[in-house]
């Protein structure tokens, strides 16, 4: 039997004179349409509601209250019912009967009719963070943590916060969690914002046949985000409001692991294993970058004492470039090296009219540069679970039930589980999270692009005296000459970052423990090591492990990335244009490892492949720089380089 206890959906009005528009209240619809019809349409918000939420917008009118009631349903034992003492007992325990279950139902006496204009309803929120400040703000920001531990069913009667509940909060939020991203401003202002919808938005309960839909709006006026929700149909009193949690997706497989945060116990029979995507997914990629690939050119041949005209919008280059055999012009139609920051695309164009002028990329380098093309690539050398120098990693988008399936697996196996969630094309760590929540990484994939890569769990450490044992990464910087024939050389000098905190396999959302990227943070310490004093400290630190052997196993993985790389024809693989040039950075950290005849090795693992690098570092330290990059690239004069070949 099911017992309800009743509650009013809240209510919180402002109401401005007049029920309808006219006059002046058109022009305001047509300035409200015009900021916010493009969002409205692709939520698929019906038309006939944008006047009346217009209005309940502007007058911050919340009249679900008027319409709807929350219901808490306990599921009670026939045997049980009159037995006050058992229902007192009930009472006391922080989940009666097993979780408790609440439903919101219509309670208007005239029911709710889909075809009403005025038949919208907003929907407050009542905590909106970014997931990197969640623990803070849940210690931090009075009533926060008792209302959200409320909301979530979670017993908290203690005045001060507490880690222990903050904790349950941070597991349970991901069932509660929705999502929404500025269209505009910095890489930081795009980072997905999470929030959680007040009582009554997040009482409304999944049906696979839902009765009414949401969807978030950021109103531009208040520069503040609701929830919008309307019917699906005509309702009547006590039917209950529900959405579909896992709206828009249609394919049955990817439905049910959309909605394994709601339902735990289910488990996936697929095969886990991660074969290279085929060659229409290559071709998507390169439609959707709009990428226009070059005609077959034969490689132009240069004076030796000839002086080339550089054309670049990159200051780095400008302040450092002293090399006598290039010269700056602002006249792009007259240079012979364009060395471009941002993406350059009609390579068509470029190979028909100018063939001997040198670009500082390759037509589909995004294969390296972009986390789900790079991982794809990859399984050319390592197959299906990817090459060693690579953390096993899935697309969220693509591979979303082979990656619930494999941590399954681990899980049943009792093997680590933690994971790192990356957007696609993101740099300096935004956005990533690291989690051994499976909520946690399904929910992710709402917000972004992701992938999602096996952490680190047993990484090589560095001593640092003011800290302990701490994470440290390496970024190599390499120049690509060309691809057929494949030459690929490296920078002789490298760059170490480190974290700031000794590394523990816990406090996951502690930047400074798991996280090397120090640069960009204000406040934040920086912890510089020039390569040449690192390379001593190492060896002192592992005296078994010379850094030449280490470097040497780094180098490996890096000629074996761009040989899969190159392997394929564009768009499979990097295009072979004979005027591209580019230089790259590969970010690594080791791992320990033990190799096939059961030696423990550190085992390089690549993170990342960026494109333009910031080489403010290397000008700064090293001012022949940018000459040795240029002489390498554009010359192909390496003797007087600090480069050394790897192919």
């Amino acid at each position: 039997m099911l017992r309800f206890a009743a509650g009013r959906a809240g209510v919180r009005q402002r109401f401005v004179p007049g029920s309808a528009m006219s006059g002046d209240g058109d022009e305001e619809l047509a300035g409200f349409v015009a900021l916010h019809g493009a969002a409205l349409r692709a939520s698929c918000v019906p038309a006939r509601y944008w006047e009346s939420l217009c209005r309940k917008l502007r007058g911050e009118v919340f009249d679900a209250g008027d319409y709807f009631g929350i219901m808490q349903v306990e599921e009670v034992d026939e045997e049980e019912e009159g037995d006050e003492a058992m229902e007192d007992e009930l009472k006391k325990k922080p989940n009666p009967g097993n979780e408790p279950c609440f439903k919101v139902i219509v309670t208007n006496e005239n029911g709710i009719q889909a075809s009403n204009p005025d038949s919208i309803f907003l929907i407050d929120h009542a905590w909106t963070y970014r997931i990197e400040h969640a623990r803070q703000q849940l210690l931090h920001v009075p009533g926060l943590l008792h209302r959200m531990a409320n909301l979530m069913g979670i017993d908290f009667h203690g005045e001060i916060p507490d880690e222990g509940s903050v904790e349950q909060v941070l597991q349970e939020m991901w069932k509660y969690n929705q999502t929404y991203q500025l269209s505009q401003g910095t890489a930081e202002e795009k980072v997905p914002v999470w929030y959680i919808m007040d009582e009554f938005g997040s009482r409304i309960q999944h049906s696979d046949q839902p009765s009414f839909a949401t969807a978030p709006l950021f109103y531009m006026p208040q520069q503040i985000a609701y929830t919008v929700l309307w019917p699906l149909r005509d309702l009547e009193t006590g039917d209950e409001v529900t959405r579909d949690y896992a709206y828009g997706e249609t394919d049955r497989l990817i439905r049910k692991c959309v909605l394994l945060p709601w339902l735990p116990n289910e488990v996936l029979d697929v095969n886990c294993f991660t074969p290279e995507p085929s060659d229409e997914h290559y071709q998507a990629i390169l439609a959707e970058n709009k990428e226009k690939l070059p005609i077959a050119i034969n490689p132009s041949v240069y004076d030796k004492d000839k002086v080339f005209k550089v054309f670049t919008d990159i200051q780095q280059v400008l302040n450092s470039l002293t090399h006598p055999r290039f010269v700056f012009t602002d006249n792009e139609a007259e240079a012979d090296i364009l060395y471009n920051f941002s993406h350059f695309k009609d390579y068509r164009k470029l190979s028909e009219e100018r063939p001997e002028v040198m670009v500082n990329q390759f037509p589909c380098e995004n294969l390296l540069t972009v986390k789900d093309c790079l991982a794809s690539i990859s399984r050319r050398a390592g197959g299906p679970d990817g090459p060693r120098w690579l953390p096993r990693t899935f697309n969220l988008q693509t591979e979303l039930p082979q990656f619930i399936c494999y941590f399954q697996q681990r899980e049943r196996r009792g093997e680590d589980n933690h994971w790192i969630c990356k957007p696609w094309n993101l740099a300096r760590s935004l956005d990533t999270h690291i989690t051994n929540s499976l909520n946690n990484i399904i929910r992710h994939r709402e917000s972004s692009p992701k992938v999602v890569c096996k952490y680190i769990e047993n990484p090589v450490l560095f001593q640092r005296e003011d800290v302990g044992m701490v994470k440290f990464d390496i970024r190599y910087v390499v120049l690509l000459r060309s691809v057929k024939p494949l030459k690929l050389y490296v920078y002789d000098v490298f760059w170490l970052r480190f974290s700031n905190r000794a590394f523990s396999l816990d406090d996951l959302d502690d930047y400074e423990k798991h996280f090397t990227v120090m640069n960009y943070a204000p406040g934040v310490t920086l912890k510089q090591v020039h390569c040449e004093e690192f390379v001593p400290q190492f060896e002192k630190q592992y005296p078994e492990y010379l850094w030449t052997t280490v470097q040497a196993n780094i180098f490996k993985a890096f000629a074996e990335l761009f040989q899969v790389a190159s392997a394929k024809p564009a768009p499979l693989g990097i295009c072979d244009y004979p005027s591209s040039r580019a230089i790259y950075a590969i970010d690594l950290m080791l791992k320990w490892d033990t190799s096939r005849d059961g030696k423990r090795i550190m085992q390089p693992q690549i993170l990342e492949v960026n494109f333009n690098p910031d080489c403010d570092r290397a000008c700064k330290y090293h001012p022949t720089f940018f000459n040795d990059v240029f002489s390498t690239l554009f010359l192909d004069e390496v003797d007087n380089c600090h480069v050394t070949c790897i192919i």
